[in-house]
């Protein structure tokens, strides 16, 4: 789960990694809803070709983990209400479930 991290703070800061990530994401045939077959056949060689490669349990593991940790640090504003999670996912945003082994229940915090 480490070079999940990693490879993500990499992504964020580095443009050529977004630029080729976009790029293949444009350039690949099939249905990007797919999202399993999407991060096998684009993210995770991407991720390799940087020498961090991780598996798609891995990635739906880490997410589950920093979307936990999101949770947590979501402060009230001045109307009492949570800040909303503003960070994108690659597979939770797209349909995919939490790991229940890490988050086995969503804390409700008035997140619609």
């Amino acid at each position: 789960m480490k070079n999940a991290e990693k490879f993500f703070h990499l992504f964020k800061e580095d443009t050529t990694v977004q630029k080729k990530l976009s790029e293949r994401l444009d350039a690949y045939p099939g249905s990007l809803e797919v999202r399993e077959a999407v991060a096998e056949n684009v993210l995770l060689p991407i991720a390799e070709e940087y020498g961090l490669p991780f598996s798609l349990e891995e990635l739906r593991t880490y997410e589950t983990e920093r979307k936990l940790r999101n949770l947590k640090e979501d402060l009230p504003v001045e109307d009492g209400e949570p800040i909303e999670d503003e960070e994108e996912y690659w597979l939770l945003d797209r349909g995919w479930e939490w790991d229940e082994t890490i988050l086995p229940e969503i804390p409700k915090k008035n997140h619609l």
